[in-house]
């Protein structure tokens, strides 16, 4: 059965706002990247502004990892505080994440299809028919 866990997106605070959580709960970080940390991406750029912002955290607390990362300036939709959160999906296989984004984006708008990514997982994102952003991810390694 797929694992569900919090995705939050800031405005160039991310890393901040992660130490206080790790501050709150202990623990660390399982990984911490940056936008300028990336390979090179056809049709993608990174802009001097965003390389040091959050690419993606993740931080366990409990049986739960609470994840996170900064919106990009140029590729990203507005920054909205109070709508900046994700609901992510971690399935169990490749048909499993197939099965559950069709079902996500039935109605509503995919805003990057499931494809196989550089950090070797089958990922998507969509905003289900009801305005909540959903990710769905498989770890193929």
């Amino acid at each position: 059965m797929a694992t569900i866990h919090t995705y939050l997106n800031f405005e160039g605070n991310c890393e901040e706002a992660f130490n206080f959580y790790k501050s709150v709960f202990g623990g660390d970080f399982t990984y911490i990247g940056k936008f300028g940390d990336m390979p090179p991406q056809e049709g993608f750029t990174v802009s001097e502004k965003d390389k040091n912002k959050v690419m993606h955290v993740s931080y366990p607390i409990g049986n739960t990892v609470l994840m996170g990362s900064d919106s990009l300036s140029d590729y990203a939709p507005p920054f909205v505080q109070g709508n900046n959160f994700s609901i992510s999906i971690n399935a169990e296989s490749k048909s499993e994440a197939d099965q559950l984004f069709a079902a996500i984006a039935a109605g509503g708008t995919i805003t990057m299809p499931l494809e196989h990514t550089f950090w070797g997982a089958y990922f998507g994102m969509a905003l289900d028919k009801f305005g909540i952003n959903w990710m769905v991810n498989y770890d193929e390694a």
